[in-house]
């Protein structure tokens, strides 16, 4: 339905012209970055779970390890060795654009290089359950540290989806009907004005003829 504020003018139907060829572009490109968004939304939903089991697995065994040492050490002992850690990790935060998306990306740095200095003990007095507690753990966490990156981006993944889903719905449903039907309305009340000055043209010319020869057209 046409909206009733129209003016049905040359200018305004040209205008709206142009607002349609401006509409159904944008329609097409937002349509085109929402299946790309969902594309790549897939991709790392396929990835979260992988590294959700692999760290689930990580864990799961770093925890079964710890019960074991607890199990063979004493309290003081477990707590004195995990006291005074020797090696220190820094995580560094940036961003990456993705399809006009700013998703997180980690990446992490350790004090030294030596792998040995994970462990913050000498190994006469602890159990070596506790060494494959220790290791785990730093092995499982770089996929940790993916995984929190994976989940970020596609929850701001998920809600640029949304978005851009709503703005193409709007463009489809709403905006560009409304400027075709408002195209259509103008373009036929233009047509309905020029065939009345057409009908009034030949009125007037009827009327002049009869004035200057005294006789009527047919």
């Amino acid at each position: 339905m046409a909206s009733k504020q129209i003016t049905p003018t040359r200018m305004e139907l040209t205008r709206l012209k142009k607002k349609l060829v401006t509409a159904t572009r944008g329609h097409k490109l937002l349509k085109d970055k929402r299946d790309e968004l969902m594309r790549q939304f897939l991709e790392k939903v396929r990835e979260n779970k992988t590294l959700r089991e692999q760290v689930e697995k990580g864990i799961k065994a770093a925890n079964k390890n710890f019960l074991l040492a607890r199990a063979g050490m004493q309290d003081q002992v477990l707590n004195t060795a995990m006291l005074a850690p020797k090696q220190r990790v820094s995580v560094e935060a940036g961003m990456e654009n993705v399809m006009s998306v700013e998703i997180p990306t980690f990446d992490f740095k350790t004090r030294t290089p030596d792998q040995n200095d994970i462990f913050s003990y000498g190994f006469a007095f602890t159990s070596s359950d506790l060494d494959g507690a220790v290791q785990s753990l730093a092995d499982i966490f770089p996929d940790m540290l993916k995984l929190a990156e994976i989940e970020k981006s596609c929850q701001l993944m998920a809600v640029e989806i949304e978005k851009t889903r709503r703005r193409v719905n709007a463009l489809e449903h709403v905006m560009i009907p409304e400027l075709q039907a408002n195209i259509k309305y103008i373009s036929m009340k233009l047509d309905e004005n020029e065939r009345s000055t057409q009908i009034r043209l030949m009125k007037v010319k009827d009327m002049v003829l009869k004035d200057a020869h005294n006789y009527e057209t047919f």
